[in-house]
């Protein structure tokens, strides 16, 4: 699937970078989706899952994070939260500006929780949240959990997590989504960590991912 490198600098102070995955239709309903503390737009299963949502008639945007862009390498540093919802929010402006239909908003662990905290703090700034492996907590650390925001989320939201990931039990996340007053569903992965997405269980991951959040996302 053909994709397009995307430069949008009309929000001050927040640049959006990445690359557009453009649908046919002019109405089709949008996606941003962002990557993790340790990575860029270019990821394997942001790549994997914006073609295939491309290819079910979604104008994807996969963007880099403001503070992956001010350097290419390392986790953010402390208090970039802030600024990295900033750059969400002109991702989700920018997109609007490519199609008419409705923006979803999805990430990878750190992202998606940028994106989670963002939905709560500006309700209806997206319609839907796609949510890839959320850090609950730190690895064995589950006394620091990362949901102060769950139950100001108005924002229907679907969970992908590998039941193998060191972030969150499917116990945990489970606990945790009654926090949520939003519609809410959980997709636990089999066998997988935190990265999700494996050579060998690929293609299954995406068909699944696409397909159930399609579903969601109609509701």
């Amino acid at each position: 699937m053909d994709n397009e490198e995307y430069k949008d600098d009309s929000i001050k102070d927040a640049p959006v970078r990445g690359l557009l995955h453009r649908a046919r239709g002019v109405d089709a309903d949008g996606l941003v989706l962002t990557h993790g503390a340790g990575a860029n737009c270019q990821t394997p299963l942001l790549k994997a899952l914006a073609e295939a949502f491309c290819a079910a008639g979604l104008t994807v945007l996969r963007c880099d994070l403001p503070f992956r862009q001010a350097r290419p390498h390392g986790p953010p540093v402390r208090g970039s939260g802030e600024r990295d919802q900033q750059g969400l929010r002109a991702a989700v402006s920018a997109l609007r500006r490519e199609t008419t239909g409705r923006i979803l908003l999805g990430g990878h662990s750190y992202g998606g929780r940028q994106a989670s905290m963002l939905a709560a703090a500006a309700p209806g700034v997206v319609e839907r949240l796609l949510l890839l492996s959320y850090p609950l907590h730190p690895p064995k650390r589950p006394d620091q959990m990362r949901t102060a925001h769950f139950p100001s989320l108005q924002t229907p939201a679907m969970f992908v997590s590998g039941e193998r990931d060191g972030f969150g039990s499917k116990e945990e996340m489970e606990a945790a989504l009654k926090l949520i007053p939003a519609r809410t569903e959980l997709l636990m992965v089999a066998g997988a960590g935190h990265e999700l997405m494996t050579p060998r269980n690929r293609a299954e991951l995406v068909e699944r991912v696409v397909e159930r959040f399609l579903q969601f996302a109609k509701g």
